[in-house]
């Protein structure tokens, strides 16, 4: 087990349930996302690209519960050997509770199964998740300038970051 998988094996995942979504589950998506995403930054999907994009081949949904109540989402897909996070959100309430390590987690374990090579995904530069991608062993490869604008004009890079999945 590597570095990073160990780290992300030894945070303990409090009363946290994970089950494979579908189309049926976009309200509880949409209410995490509502919950999760600033909205000055323009995140969250709409209800018809997430129903877009679960339509396509090698797209998956995850959704965590924490004591019985929506925790948080990953969206995620496959092109040949390699897979991207699309989205991923943690309440606000369930933050720092193992719900996001969970979740990507569950996401690596996808791509092992999907027997994928690498998992890659982009992030704002200044959201907080990156500390959690950077824990995870995720590297950045890539930087979009300015790439998401707030509400009030200020601009943030995008990072693209990368990590091999170890098989």
């Amino acid at each position: 087990m590597s570095e990073s998988s160990a780290t992300l094996a030894a945070k303990p995942a409090a009363a946290i349930d994970l089950r494979t979504g579908s189309a049926a589950d976009i309200p509880v998506v949409e209410a995490l996302m509502a919950a999760a995403f600033d909205p000055r930054w323009g995140e969250a999907w709409t209800r018809n690209q997430c129903l877009g994009v679960l339509g396509l081949p090698g797209v998956w949904l995850t959704l965590a519960e924490l004591d019985g109540a929506p925790a948080g989402f990953t969206l995620a897909r496959s092109v040949v050997d390699e897979g991207e996070l699309l989205l991923l959100a943690t309440h606000p309430a369930a933050r720092r509770r193992g719900v996001g390590t969970a979740l990507l987690r569950a996401t690596l374990d996808a791509c092992r199964a999907r027997d994928l090579a690498t998992l890659h995904l982009e992030v704002r530069s200044n959201n907080d998740a990156v500390a959690l991608y950077r824990a995870a062993g995720f590297e950045k490869v890539g930087e979009r300038r300015s790439y998401y604008r707030g509400r009030d004009g200020s601009a943030f890079d995008a990072h693209t970051l990368r990590r091999a999945v170890v098989r």
